[in-house]
C-alpha cells in the first residue's frame, strides 16, 4: 500500500466520512464490467447499466406501513437482554465506551479463536467495508467481485479511482470463483466476496470457498462478507476465519444487524491479519464512533444464544411460508440462505412498489437486465401473510 496519502485532502473531499446512505451503494447492483457507472439524476445515485432500483416519487404521500420488508431487518431485535443492557449504560453516557469496549473486543476475539489484534471493531460491517476501499484504492487499481452483489465497497471503491471488474454469477447464482480468480491482474488490489450473497440470497460452497480463499489470498486480499452467515439454514458452508491461523491474508466481516437484530444501533467488526489491519489504522480507525450503549447491547447479544436460535427458526419458517406461496402463484425464486428472497415479476418496478406501499408494504424493486424484480425481507409470519397477499392480488 503506498502510504503518501494525505488525510487532509481525504476529509476535504468528505471520503473518510463516507456512508452507506451517502453514496446509496446498497441501493445500485451490479455491472456488466468495462461499463461505466453514472449518476441518476431522477433518483441521486450511482447506478449501473445492469441493475437499477425504482423509487416512489418524492411527493408520494404513502400510507402507514404495516409490514416493513425493505432493509433486511430482524423483526425481533434487539432482544431483550440487550435493551436491558442498553437501559442500564445509559447513565454512563458522558464517558466514552473505553474498557468496556476493550472488554467487547476480547469478548469476540475469544469466540473467533484469534487475539484482538485481529480485530477491528465499527457502527456496523458497511462502514469496515467502505474503510477498506478508501484505503486499499486511493492510488487506483482494480475490484474484482461478483455480479451481482453488495455494493457498499464497490461503490466507494469506483468513487476514490478503482475500476470494477464484475464476473457474472454462475446459473445458480453462487459466485464463479474460477471466473473471479482467472480475473486477477498486476492491478487487483482486493477480491471481495459477499457470502451469502446481497441481493441474490444465494450462497456459494463452503469447502469451494475456503480452497479459493486460501490459494488466492496468496496473491491478493480477499475480503468475504459474511453477514448473513449466521441464518444460512441447511446450507453447506463455513466461516472463512479459520483461515487466518494459517496466516493468508483473508478478510471476514460480521455484523450485529441481522441475527443479532441490532440495525439500528450499529456494530459490526472484521477479523484480519493484524498487518492488515494496522495499515487501514495509517488512514482511518474504527471503534471510536460506537456508542457506550451499543457496546452494551452487543456484549449482551453475543451471550443471548436463545434470541438467536428463535430469529433463525422463525426466520426459516417464515421463508418456507413465502416459498409455498410463490411457488402456489407461479413465481420462480432464488433459493436463499439470508432473510431476504428475490424473484422476478412481470410488474414494472415503480407500479409495483407504488401498489404495494398503497397497501402499507414497503419492499425493494429492481431492473436486473432489464427486467423487474421483487426482493422481499422476510418479517413476521403475520407480516409475510400480509405480502402474500398483496402480491396475489397483483396476479
Amino acid at each position: 500500500m503506498n502510504q503518501k496519502i494525505d488525510r487532509r485532502s481525504l476529509l476535504k473531499s468528505g471520503l473518510l466520512a463516507i456512508g452507506g446512505m451517502t453514496l446509496a451503494p446498497h441501493l445500485s447492483m451490479g455491472a456488466f464490467a468495462g461499463q461505466p457507472i453514472t449518476m441518476d439524476p431522477e433518483n441521486r445515485i450511482f447506478r449501473s447499466p445492469m441493475v437499477r432500483e425504482h423509487f416512489l416519487p418524492e411527493n408520494f404521500k404513502a400510507p402507514k406501513i404495516v409490514a416493513r420488508l425493505s432493509s433486511n431487518e430482524n423483526p425481533y431485535g434487539p432482544p431483550a437482554s440487550a435493551q436491558k443492557a442498553v437501559i442500564d449504560a445509559v447513565k454512563n453516557g458522558n464517558r466514552y465506551a473505553g474498557r468496556d469496549m476493550f472488554e467487547l473486543v476480547e469478548k469476540i476475539a475469544k469466540k473467533e479463536g484469534v487475539t484482538a489484534d485481529h480485530l477491528m471493531v465499527a457502527p456496523g460491517s458497511s462502514d469496515l467495508l467502505e474503510k477498506v476501499a478508501i484505503v486499499l484504492f486511493m492510488n487506483g487499481g482494480n475490484i474484482v467481485s461478483a455480479d451481482p452483489c453488495y455494493m457498499s465497497m464497490i461503490r466507494v471503491a469506483e468513487s476514490v479511482g478503482a475500476k470494477w471488474k464484475a464476473i457474472p454469477c454462475t446459473a445458480d447464482w453462487s459466485h464463479d470463483l474460477k471466473a473471479m480468480e482467472a480475473a486477477i491482474d498486476k492491478d487487483t488490489k482486493l477480491v471481495y466476496v459477499c457470502n451469502p450473497n446481497n441481493p441474490t440470497g444465494a450462497i456459494t460452497n463452503g469447502q469451494d470457498l475456503l480452497d479459493f480463499c486460501s490459494r488466492v489470498s496468496e496473491k491478493v486480499p480477499v475480503f468475504v462478507d459474511e453477514a448473513y452467515i449466521e441464518l444460512a439454514v441447511g446450507a453447506d458452508t463455513q466461516s472463512m476465519v479459520s483461515l487466518l491461523s494459517q496466516k493468508k491474508n483473508v478478510i471476514v466481516a460480521r455484523t450485529f444487524s441481522k441475527i443479532m437484530g441490532m440495525a439500528g444501533l450499529r456494530f459490526g467488526y472484521m477479523v484480519a491479519l493484524p498487518s492488515f489491519l494496522k495499515e487501514i489504522n495509517k488512514i482511518t480507525r474504527g471503534g471510536f464512533s460506537i456508542t457506550n450503549t451499543t457496546v452494551a447491547a452487543a456484549k449482551a447479544s453475543m451471550d443471548d444464544n436463545d434470541f438467536q436460535d428463535m430469529t433463525r427458526k422463525l426466520n426459516h419458517e417464515a421463508k418456507l411460508y413465502l416459498y409455498s406461496n410463490l411457488d402456489k402463484m407461479g413465481y420462480k425464486y432464488i433459493p436463499s440462505y439470508t432473510n431476504f428472497v428475490l424473484f422476478p415479476v412481470s410488474i414494472q418496478g415503480k407500479e409495483l412498489l407504488s401498489k404495494m406501499t398503497d397497501k402499507g408494504i414497503s419492499i425493494r424493486s429492481f431492473d436486473i437486465l432489464n427486467k423487474p424484480w421483487c426482493r422481499v425481507s422476510i418479517g413476521t409470519m403475520d407480516e409475510m401473510k400480509t405480502f402474500v397477499n398483496a402480491l396475489g392480488q397483483l396476479s
